[in-house]
């Protein structure tokens, strides 16, 4: 065996088991929810950013928290509000006065976006003037304030909540707000076992105590070692594939013609193959295999699919044309 290949293996190894002491952490106090958490971990694995929806009290605020808590890095929490200004997540310019002069002027006083991992909690409870001050942070790590740049710390990641837009006081988020999440989480309800686990563990006087288990240099190499794992040219094809299906205009899928407005763009197939990618490392492989794009297909196409006025009112979802798609493209040369 190569000996530098030897190294990374063992590197991922080592990396590898400090991500299943993590995963042990939240256990303590998220019951079930497995895959909602494995998401959690690719999205920092890829260095993107995640938004969760469910309806109130299934923990989504909870397991983020927790999931900070278990890591050794600076965590804030953004209560987003229908009164919230962009300034009070970015920050704004106070007047000081140099006391050795007697001169005044203006300090830029950061906000909570200048953390690694940031909570926007509920965040289509706030107007998209609002939202839209995470955009720059989101795409370039950075935040500008009038003609200065401010580079944000690394790792970097928004990991953002909200309800589903049927409920009342919120605001649907815009089509290039959503495209800059990574992964688009749906948490479904807890099974029967699960939720009488729940209601035990909560309901008691025992707290448990979560130690740091990682720090923010694993998570970069983490990130580092995401861009070295292997995919085939084929599998390259089949995103490619899967990607220029969504769109009406250059598809032959009569199901995506009928229901889908607007198709994912490139960034979605950036995003299906970083994601797979993480998908493998986090089960300890270095190479990635069909199973890992269908893996991370749904959260990462649920958001970049737009379908049209007639499928809503069919209840006909984005994940129903995703799913479409996936069982319709095969990988080429493949018996399947």
């Amino acid at each position: 065996m190569n000996k530098e290949l030897q190294l990374i293996e063992e590197e991922v190894t080592m990396l590898s088991n400090k991500l299943e002491a993590l995963k042990k952490e939240i256990a303590k106090v998220i019951i079930g929810q497995e895959e909602t958490v494995s998401q959690l971990l690719i999205t920092f694995l890829a260095g993107g950013h995640a938004l969760l929806e469910g309806v109130p009290g299934l923990a989504k605020t909870l397991m983020i928290r927790t999931l900070a808590n278990a890591i050794d890095l600076k965590f804030k929490r953004i209560q987003f509000t229908p009164d919230l200004m962009p300034s009070d997540i970015i920050g704004t310019e106070i007047l000081e006065e140099d006391h050795s002069t007697g001169k005044k002027f203006f300090k830029f006083n950061k906000g909570p976006i200048f953390s690694n991992i940031i909570l926007a909690d509920e965040i289509n409870r706030t107007p998209p003037k609002t939202q839209a001050a995470l955009l720059e942070a989101m795409q370039e790590f950075e935040v500008t304030y009038g003609d200065k740049t401010y580079a944000l710390d690394k790792p970097f990641f928004i990991l953002a909540t909200q309800n589903p837009i049927e409920q009342s006081g919120t605001f649907v988020l815009p089509e290039a707000q959503q495209d800059r999440f990574l992964l688009y989480i749906k948490i479904g309800y807890p099974t029967e076992v699960e939720e009488t686990a729940i209601l035990k563990a909560t309901t008691g006087s025992k707290k448990q105590t979560l130690l740091k288990v990682i720090s923010g240099d694993d998570i970069i190499r983490l990130q580092q070692l995401v861009r070295e794992v292997s995919i085939s040219d084929g599998l390259i094809a089949y995103v490619s594939d899967v990607i220029r299906a969504t769109r009406p205009e250059t598809t032959s899928n009569v199901y995506v013609k009928d229901w889908v407005d607007w198709g994912a763009g490139p960034r979605a197939g950036q995003a299906m193959i970083l994601t797979a990618k993480a998908n493998a490392l986090l089960a300890g492989r270095l190479a990635v295999t069909l199973e890992d794009i269908k893996q991370v297909a749904l959260p990462v196409l649920r958001h970049r699919i737009i379908v049209n006025f007639r499928a809503e009112a069919e209840g006909i979802t984005s994940d129903a044309v995703a799913l479409n798609i996936l069982n319709a493209i095969k990988l080429k040369g493949s018996q399947g």
